[in-house]
């Protein structure tokens, strides 16, 4: 976010951080000193403790020897705190007691011409910049250097006061609202969840759709394709438009094609199989090529094809799933499951009402979810009216 004076309202100026503000960064005492640490009574923060807006407690504690012996510093209330390095990289808060951090967390003390909810919410506005800016991928790095040298715009007290209070309000409404999107979105998730359990669940079916079920393995109702199989390297595959799949879904795209038809793919990934971060088995159908991290089965019809795909990611699988450094759900294993069978009429009828229930809810978590980006970008928004100064009315939070 680039300021310029002359864009700021009279008696707004833009200083740099370090011309306005104390700073310093922690330290860790070392961890071969047990006396630095055993019984410790003084809180020492982690740099993922920082990002909870006012940090009002520590996990850790130091001695008061180890704080003599290390870089580590006590920063007083109202420090205004930014995590330095890594994933957290970025994140701000105020510190609501005395303590200590290790040296990823910058403190910018407070003092008479700042608020320190002013900072925060500042700072809180160009988290994406500063991290944008950092040095390192995967672990970006934020120095105390860069912190002191960012420019901000300061009006005079009253004014960040005004300002703050505006954003507290703004920030809280955003906070409900979010929660109830979260909540809405969990529960349109849960509505299609509870019915396709039901369904499956033989003291609540009923009528037509509790009559003439059979239990079968997948060796039973299935041809196992897995020998078909054939991994492609990374270096050596040639670029296409032919999917190319694994126990997660499409990985890539390639040249070429080992399968020509409707199949059901079912994850080998037994780590994915206890968390359940994607489905467990997804159809494909067409052109495609599969690897060895997921199993490949044909039906004789799509009707099963797809009640089986449903049945299999509505259950948990744990009990099926064998290895300890790399869980995995082998042949052997995968033809253990019992699959509950009824008519292939019934299996129609259920297939198209689960079908529509979840295009329906499909739909109600598309809304809740652009919702809450509406939300994240609202916040977005209304930060950097706050520091153009622009924030002359709550309009912009009435509608919340």
């Amino acid at each position: 976010m680039t300021i310029r004076q002359n864009q700021l309202p009279k008696g707004w100026e833009i200083k740099r951080l370090g011309d306005v503000c104390d700073t310093g960064a922690g330290g860790t005492p070392l961890k071969a000193h047990k006396d630095f640490y055993q019984g410790g009574t003084i809180p020492w923060l982690m740099s993922g403790e920082v990002g909870q807006g006012e940090v009002f407690q520590a996990k850790n504690f130091i001695t008061e020897k180890g704080l003599k012996n290390s870089s580590a510093k006590l920063f007083p209330i109202n420090t205004v705190l930014v995590a330095m390095y890594g994933a957290t990289a970025g994140q701000v808060g105020i510190l609501k007691f005395e303590a200590c951090t290790n040296q990823a967390v910058c403190g910018i003390l407070p003092n008479e011409q700042t608020i320190p909810e002013y900072l925060f919410y500042y700072f809180l506005s160009i988290k994406e910049e500063l991290v944008a800016q950092a040095i390192g991928g995967a672990q970006p790095n934020i120095s105390q250097i860069k912190i002191r040298n960012t420019n901000i715009p300061l009006p005079p007290l009253s004014e960040q006061q005004r300002i703050v209070a505006i954003l507290d309000k703004a920030f809280a409404a955003i906070v409900k609202a979010k929660a109830n999107a979260e909540q809405n979105l969990k529960n349109a998730k849960e509505l299609f969840k509870s019915y396709l359990q039901s369904i499956f669940d033989p003291s609540t079916r009923s009528g037509q759709e509790g009559e003439g079920w059979e239990e079968k393995t997948l060796n039973q109702i299935s041809e196992n394709l897995d020998s078909k199989r054939v991994p492609i390297t990374k270096n050596v595959r040639n670029k296409g438009t032919i999917p190319y799949y694994g126990a997660s879904g499409i990985v890539d795209y390639v040249a070429d094609y080992l399968f020509d038809e409707d199949l059901l793919c079912i994850s080998e990934d037994g780590a994915n199989l206890l968390a359940r971060t994607y489905p467990i088995a997804f159809s494909i159908s067409g052109k495609t090529w599969v690897n060895n991290h997921a199993h490949v089965l044909k039906f004789k019809n799509i009707v099963t094809q797809k009640f089986v795909e449903l049945y299999l990611n509505s259950i948990k699988l744990d009990d099926f799933v064998s290895g300890m450094a790399q869980p995995k759900l082998n042949q052997t294993m995968l033809n253990k499951i019992p699959i509950p069978i009824p008519v292939l009429s019934v299996q129609q009828t259920l297939v198209q009402k689960l079908d529509a229930l979840r295009f329906e809810t499909k739909k109600l978590e598309d809304i809740y979810q652009q919702k809450i980006n509406d939300l994240e970008e609202l916040k977005k928004s209304i930060l950097q009216k706050a520091f153009n100064g622009e924030l002359n009315t709550t309009k912009n939070i009435e509608a919340i």
